[in-house]
């Protein structure tokens, strides 16, 4: 099992990031899937998660409406879409498959200006 993330980097107040997470050893479409942040001095907090089957979501309550997870079968990937970012988003931001708890090597996210 392994979890790739990719995506981050360097991004003003307001604008836009795609995280994704590539997964090998597993298939993502029968698996929950979950993304963390943690912030400098902060422990980690759930951000957003999908299920495997029917596709729901859950979001947390500081992300609700700029973000969006969702998951490309095809590709084994699963993805965070952060829109209007705010400074408070700087992060490390991990993916995570819940059965086993395997985490992602995570992937930076700086909001500021």
């Amino acid at each position: 099992v392994q979890l790739v993330e990719s995506g981050g980097g360097l991004v003003q107040p307001g604008g836009s990031l795609r995280l994704s997470c590539a997964a090998s050893g597993f298939p993502v479409s029968i698996y929950d899937m979950t993304w963390y942040r943690q912030a400098p001095g902060k422990e980690r907090e759930l951000v957003a998660g999908i299920s495997s089957s029917g596709g729901r979501t859950i979001y947390a309550d500081s992300v609700k409406g700029r973000f969006t997870i969702s998951r490309d079968n095809a590709k084994n990937t699963v993805f965070l879409q952060m829109n209007s970012l705010k400074p408070e988003d700087t992060a490390v931001y991990y993916c995570q498959r819940i059965a086993g708890n395997y985490w992602g090597q995570g992937t930076q996210v700086t909001v500021s200006s």
